[in-house]
């Protein structure tokens, strides 16, 4: 399994429920492509949003968010951790 660190963009204002909610989103459905939502950030101003998970592909990552209506713009592979 990879570590992903995906980026949503556009989401201005969003409120520390909304980012729950879409991160519990997110787990219920997980399992299904065998993706594990760690943690998830926000920047209300910018708009910014920052998901850690690990998974076997972004494809995988980016199939939940797109099954639970918040499109990743940006995925990254994270390799290295310290």
């Amino acid at each position: 399994m990879t570590r992903f660190m995906d980026v949503h963009h556009g989401m201005q204002g969003i409120t520390a429920d909304q980012l729950l909610e879409a991160h519990q989103a997110d787990l219920a459905v997980e399992g299904e492509e065998g993706v594990h939502f760690d943690r998830a950030w926000a920047d209300p101003e910018s708009g910014t949003v920052y998901c850690l998970s690990e998974a076997p592909s972004a494809e995988a990552v980016l199939r939940v968010h797109e099954r639970t209506g918040h499109r990743a713009d940006e995925i990254h592979p994270v390799p290295l951790t310290v």
